[in-house]
């Protein structure tokens, strides 16, 4: 399964972490070390899921991107 991870700068490094498993979080220095962690954090979630007979939620969740129209103040 493939989930939507966000990943958001912090005033000490970086966060991430997957709406679809509520939950799931991770913090690093850098973005590379987040993205090793959230991939651990995913695995380690859903393995927790598995052994407490939990159902694995279904990856739903989109994102996308807006073009914002930014205009000079008047």
């Amino acid at each position: 399964m493939t989930y939507l991870v966000i990943h958001e700068k912090t005033a000490t490094g970086y966060s991430a972490y997957a709406p679809d498993l509520p939950g799931c979080i991770t913090t690093g220095r850098t973005r590379e070390e987040t993205v090793r962690l959230i991939q651990q954090a995913i695995d380690f979630h859903i393995e927790g899921l598995r052994e407490d007979g939990l159902p694995i939620p279904e990856p739903a969740t989109a994102a996308g991107y807006v073009e914002a129209s930014a205009r000079p103040a008047a």
